[in-house]
């Protein structure tokens, strides 16, 4: 008997980079399975005639043929997590579920096999809910997108770059060197990671309350609570731009919405006390980084002001009632067998 293919939804999120929207979209389909498979763009509300070109675009270039290609207007800007979870709410051109999706970064690029190599990888380990890729920039340098779960002992080591410290915390290092073969990880990055229908039918969908940074954290965390496996697959392999549509790489400071992730992410799946010590941790690891900074004429790491930011943060902070909201539920679970 022939083994059914799986049905693979492919995500891109725009927000004002259209055309690099359309080079992450070109690279996607190229290695897309030719049957069972399609590709939806979610403007994120960019406001800069995005929409219009994305959509004049996919028109152009044949790619709405057979539901191929789709473009859905998100209705305002929610972040990173709601904007993809207006495309995996969609689901297929039929309105049924897909088995897998892939959620790629309007960024990044998609090697030849990348998508074979997740979609294999989440075949061969039914308990694996996440599969990230090897990410590598425009300089073919690997980004470190495999991690471990945050802790106070990990914001203490990250913070203070020592290395007798980082030696005696190791088991803490957030950023561990990235596995040559695939290996679990506790969590991996969300410029290309291949999730499995089943898994987010269980657990959710991105939690809306992060606008951005954490939510794929969230994610793996809720997912390894849940009994389910995040791996890091090396072989399958993208190109990463960064940072194109955030801005990230021209702040001077650290974005409000950075803090309120950080504070979300420990509050709602530690505590409230946790959230404190793991703001100390921080703030002690910095103390520790600055004090040597000035005793061999370093310049710190940090941005500029991050620990004066990171305390008004802590200081100012309230509980809303957002700590409380569980995460958006995947449509039509009930029906799926």
């Amino acid at each position: 008997m022939m083994q059914q293919m799986p049905r693979l939804l492919v995500v891109i999120l725009n927000y004002r980079t259209a055309e690099m929207t359309l080079r992450a979209a070109e690279a996607a389909l190229a290695d897309m399975p030719t049957t069972d498979a399609e590709l939806v763009i979610v403007d994120n509300d960019s406001g800069d005639g995005s929409a219009a070109l994305l959509a004049q675009a996919i028109t152009e270039r044949g790619w709405g043929v057979g539901d191929r290609v789709r473009l859905i207007s998100a209705p305002d800007n929610g972040g990173f997590g709601a904007g993809n979870n207006v495309a995996i709410r969609a689901g297929m051109s039929d309105g049924a579920p897909p088995d897998f999706v892939h959620v790629v970064n309007s960024d990044a690029f998609l090697d030849p096999g990348c998508i074979a190599g997740l979609l294999a990888h989440l075949q061969e380990h039914p308990r694996a809910g996440l599969a990230g890729s090897h990410v590598r920039g425009e300089d073919d340098l690997p980004h470190t997108t495999a991690f471990r779960f945050p802790t106070a002992a990990g914001e203490l080591e990250g913070a203070a770059r020592f290395g007798p410290l980082t030696r005696l915390l190791s088991s803490s290092v957030v950023a561990p060197p990235l596995p040559e073969r695939p290996a679990q990880v506790d969590w991996v990055a969300g410029a290309s990671v291949m999730m499995r229908w089943d898994m987010l039918a269980e657990i959710g969908l991105f939690d809306e309350e992060y606008f951005l940074y954490y939510e794929e954290t969230d994610l793996c965390l809720r997912a390894a609570r849940a009994g389910w496996d995040c791996w890091y697959v090396p072989q399958a392999r993208c190109v990463h731009v960064g940072s194109v549509s955030t801005g990230m790489k021209e702040w001077r400071r650290m974005p409000r919405y950075w803090f309120d992730s950080r504070r979300r992410y420990f509050t709602k799946n530690h505590g409230r006390a946790f959230a404190a010590l793991a703001v100390l941790a921080r703030l002690l690891g910095g103390g520790l980084h600055h004090l040597r900074c000035l005793l061999t004429g370093r310049r710190p790491e940090d941005a500029p002001g991050f620990y004066r930011d990171l305390a008004a943060h802590a200081l100012t902070a309230r509980r809303s009632a957002a700590t409380t909201k569980k995460p958006p539920r995947c449509p039509a679970t009930e029906d799926r067998s």
